[in-house]
């Protein structure tokens, strides 16, 4: 699928649904796009474990602008992760060694918290046996006064991708011609319609095949 150079960009989402896992499936680079400001309603704080019930990560309270890399724990974060983690089980019995390496990573040593959120997607694509390459956006020598799509297409350039590919809510933040310009080929993914909207309960409770087909099986770009 990557015949050109190909990169995602994407904010680092805490144990998200299996459709997100469909970029890394597509691309040569995954970037993790933590030089951008903390959506507060988003999940890169918190996992959805069971329709309309959260798995949250506790953060100190932070200005609204504060950037993803600049998020910090709050000072009793191990404790209050492994109280919200027992309420649904987590980690409980593990049946393969990518599960059990998750569950280490969620019981031991936080770190900072973008590098924690950093690890999980990247213990997650090993057990997807998913084979990019990821990066921080702020290792990169971005203008910082880029902003949205120029941003982005920045990105791209200083990898030197051919090709940017992002997930179908991404149409109405970017405009074809704009990376045409840039001499990048802008794709996106079809809405995901898998098997595996929680990943954590499929990662702990099912075949690990199972959620390696259900990544690639529905892993195509739109028309």
């Amino acid at each position: 699928m990557t015949g050109k150079r190909t990169i995602a960009v994407m904010q680092p989402y805490f144990f998200p649904y299996g459709g997100y896992f469909r970029l890394m499936a597509a691309c040569d680079v995954f970037v993790v796009f933590d030089d951008v400001q903390f959506p507060r309603r988003g999940r890169v704080h918190r996992c959805e474990m069971t329709p309309g019930r959260w798995l949250t990560l506790p953060l100190a309270p932070m200005p609204v602008d504060t950037r993803i890399k600049d998020l910090r724990w709050a000072d009793d974060a191990r404790s209050t992760l492994d109280k919200r983690l027992s309420i649904f089980g987590l980690p409980g019995q593990v049946a393969t060694p990518a599960a059990e390496r998750i569950s280490n990573h969620l019981t031991g040593s936080l770190g900072d918290v973008t590098s924690f959120l950093r690890e999980g997607l990247r213990l997650m694509a090993d057990a997807l046996d998913l084979k990019t390459d990821f990066l921080r956006s702020s290792s990169l020598d971005i203008d910082p006064a880029l902003r949205g799509q120029a941003r982005v297409i920045g990105i791209v350039q200083a990898l030197g991708g051919q090709r940017y590919i992002n997930a179908p809510g991404g149409r109405s933040l970017y405009a074809a011609d704009s990376f045409r310009q840039a001499g990048i080929d802008l794709r996106f993914l079809v809405p995901y319609e898998g098997r595996f909207p929680h990943i954590l309960p499929a990662l702990f409770g099912n075949d690990l095949a199972d959620l390696r087909d259900d990544v690639r099986n529905t892993c195509h770009w739109a028309s």
